[in-house]
């Protein structure tokens, strides 16, 4: 089977939550004999495969607004002239717009909506307006839509009307090992706070810096996390992080192996992600074992279950990172549980035959 999958900023996966599964996805459906080829924005434009992926480099606009969709047609030019595919893994709601012209150059084109992205913070009026109208625009025009999140597929189906599969997002389990960077960051393993999360309102690191600030901490705070356009929060970030000597603020960090020991020996992973749906960052921590204190929203409840501690705003969390370091213990306990239902819940391989069978629904649909 000849699979495309556009949308994202592709592979090897270095942002967000759908290069992620686009990498997981991918390379595994092409180890099964499927060709897999991946629409890239950013990257080195020379490479041409990736862990048996096929790569197309295409260039887009750099404006925060206009990127995503610009990049987006402009795949879907490519693939019309190239050989007709059998299925296409469209991703992003907003990417909506391309799904007429996807169909004339695949079998079957199936949409990733991901989360509520209208909700978003660094969106304008008309960002958030055009990102509703394509959510309804793409529930309609879609062959099936694919949501990574029971609440994401329950809101569609209320919103909409419309039914989705709900294919979640796998976590890598990860077992603590002696470290080996953490030296470097001048941190002990077990006591310290962590953020990785992009700086964007929705995700709440303005409200963990908060919390720090708030009481005296014995442990530091380490903020992993940067965004493509600087914005005004941006700012307001780095402005309250210079507040104390014990906030660092690392930025990106694109080392895999780095940031798995990080998770691994937080004392407590802080995720105040908000408006998506199955956080990839989230499953990452839950499956280094970290004791985690999540935004109180439905998408981190399903994802957590009762391992999770959660908080709403900056006293609930001030409350939380007290006990993290009162009772490190009871945190790494909650941390195991996490890593448990992680591995029962949320694998790689089961996604991809998720993805899989989609694809062949796709292929017996259009044959009718």
């Amino acid at each position: 089977m000849r699979i495309a999958m556009i949308g994202t900023r592709g592979v090897p996966a270095r942002y967000g939550g759908f290069e992620t599964a686009v990498e997981e996805v991918g390379w595994r459906l092409a180890k099964r004999g499927h060709e897999i080829v991946v629409y890239c924005r950013g990257g080195d434009p020379t490479q041409t495969t990736h862990r048996g992926m096929q790569l197309v480099h295409l260039p887009a606009v750099r404006k925060q607004q206009l990127e995503t969709l610009n990049h987006t047609v402009t795949s879907v030019l490519h693939a019309r002239r190239d050989k007709p595919y059998d299925v296409t893994l469209l991703f992003n709601a907003a990417n909506a717009l391309a799904l007429p012209l996807l169909r004339r150059c695949s079998q079957g084109v199936a949409l990733h909506v991901d989360g509520l992205e209208w909700q978003r913070g660094k969106w304008s009026r008309l960002g958030k307006a055009w990102y509703l109208l394509m959510e309804r625009y793409g529930a309609r025009r879609a062959d099936e839509l694919i949501a990574d999140a029971r609440g994401i597929q329950e809101y569609y189906r209320e919103r909409y009307d419309v039914l989705s599969h709900f294919i979640a997002y796998g976590a890598p389990i990860v077992l603590a090992d002696v470290p080996k960077h953490l030296g470097a960051l001048k941190v002990e393993p077990g006591r310290y706070h962590l953020v990785v999360a992009r700086l964007e309102p929705e995700n709440h690191v303005d409200l963990a810096l908060e919390a720090y600030l708030r009481s005296d901490r014995d442990w530091p705070l380490l903020v992993v996390g940067a965004v493509p356009y600087e914005t005004q929060h941006s700012r307001r970030l780095v402005e309250l992080a210079a507040r104390s000597k014990d906030i660092r603020m690392l930025g990106a960090v694109w080392n895999s192996d780095l940031l798995d020991e990080l998770w691994c020996h937080s004392g407590s992973y802080i995720h105040g992600h908000s408006v998506g749906g199955t956080n990839p960052a989230l499953l990452r921590a839950m499956g280094a074992g970290a004791g985690i204190a999540a935004y109180d929203v439905i998408f981190n409840h399903e994802v957590l279950g009762e391992t999770g501690r959660f908080f709403a705003d900056v006293a609930e969390l001030d409350q939380l990172l007290t006990s993290a370091e009162a009772e490190p213990k009871e945190w790494a306990v909650r941390g195991g549980a996490a890593r448990i239902r992680a591995t029962a819940l949320y694998d790689w391989d089961q996604v991809a035959d998720a993805y899989e069978d989609l694809c062949h629904l796709l292929l017996k649909k259009r044959r009718r």
